[in-house]
Formats: structure tokens, C-alpha cells, sequence
């Protein structure tokens, strides 16, 4: 697929000109990745950020005993990015590594900026960017408030295809359980009717 193709999936060309997509499609540049490359390094500023055309990405962060803790999961049409250290250039506190070979589009602030005077592109990076943040939210009080089991189901029902792709201790990891627990509660839901 090229990159006009996938990204008028985002850029839907019924809210942009015929130049202004042309111009937004320049910008981004196809990556390919492999199983366990690293997008978005840990310590470092992050130069690009990319939209998920395929294939599956974890970010993730050590907690202050040394656990390697997920903190969210990428799945295809996702964007993927470090707010933080793609917009305001500080070092990145997490990392983001593919769970699985795949594809995306990134852009570089520089190409990002050049961009930035079209305002249906500026309208899909700030929907982006709510939904970023509402996602997080709910994900932080459903740790806090939600039994587990409601949790997986509803990752289950949100995005079926992650579980297969993503290792049991990272799952458990983000659902703020240990392995043990998320492996007795999908016994408990294999035995449901």
C-alpha cells in the first residue's frame, strides 16, 4: 500500500484539497520494522512520530523495583508517539518496541511544522490528541476501580488481535495484575459458557 493510500485513511480526503493531501503525503516516510526494534528510545528526544499501519508496538517503563511495566499497547491506525518528547524535546521516560514485524509512516517536527498552517491537519491532531488522553484516563481509573477480569474482557473485546500478539506477562503488566491472576481469570473465562 502507499502512503497516500493508508494515510487518506487518517486524512480523509473528503476534509482536505487535492494539494493540501498531496502536501501532507510528502511528508511522511514508510518504516518498516521487525520484532522487538525499538521506535522510540527510552532517554532519548523523539524525533518522529508515526501512524500504525500494521503490526503491533508496546511502550513500556521500569518501575522503581526494576519491573518492566506496559504502559499502553499500539495497534494498526494507532498513533504512535511520546507526547512529551516529540512536541516539548524532553527525553523520553518510556520506550516503544514492536511486538511484531510491521509497517508505519512517521514525520519529523520539522516536516510536522510545515504542516501545521492546514486546519483540518491541526483538527486531526488535536482529536488525536483528546482521545490520547481520554484513553489514559480510563485505562488509569479502570486500574484503580474495575476488577481485572472486566478489564481483559474489555481488551478482549477492544482489540481481540493484541492477544494474540502480545506475551502474557505484558498484558498482565498493563492490566495491573501478575501473571498468575491473568492467567486464573482467562481459565475463568475459557470454563464460562
Amino acid at each position: 500500500m502507499d502512503s497516500s493510500c493508508f494515510l487518506h485513511q487518517i486524512f480523509k480526503p473528503e476534509n482536505f484539497s487535492v494539494a493540501d493531501l498531496q502536501l501532507i503525503t510528502e511528508q511522511f516516510t514508510e518504516v518498516d520494522f521487525a520484532k522487538n526494534d525499538t521506535l522510540i528510545e527510552s532517554g532519548k528526544i523523539a524525533n518522529y512520530y508515526y501512524f500504525l499501519e500494521s503490526g503491533y508496538l508496546r511502550s513500556s517503563i521500569y518501575d522503581t523495583h526494576g519491573n518492566d511495566i506496559t504502559t499502553k499497547f499500539f495497534c494498526p491506525l494507532d498513533i504512535v508517539i511520546d507526547w512529551n518528547a516529540y512536541f516539548l524535546k524532553q527525553p523520553c521516560k518510556e520506550r516503544i518496541v514492536a511486538l511484531t514485524e510491521g509497517k508505519a509512516w512517521r514525520i519529523t517536527f520539522t516536516n510536522f511544522m510545515k504542516l501545521f498552517h492546514i486546519e483540518a491537519f491541526r483538527e486531526v491532531g488535536r482529536t488525536r490528541l483528546v482521545n490520547s488522553y481520554f484513553e489514559l484516563k480510563n485505562h488509569s481509573l479502570a486500574v484503580i476501580a474495575e476488577p481485572a477480569k472486566d478489564r481483559y474482557l474489555r481488551l478482549m473485546q477492544q482489540e481481540p488481535a493484541l492477544l494474540q500478539h502480545a506475551p502474557l506477562k505484558h498484558l498482565a503488566t498493563y492490566l495491573g495484575i501478575t501473571d498468575t491472576s491473568l492467567s486464573r481469570i482467562r481459565k475463568e473465562i475459557a470454563k464460562s459458557p
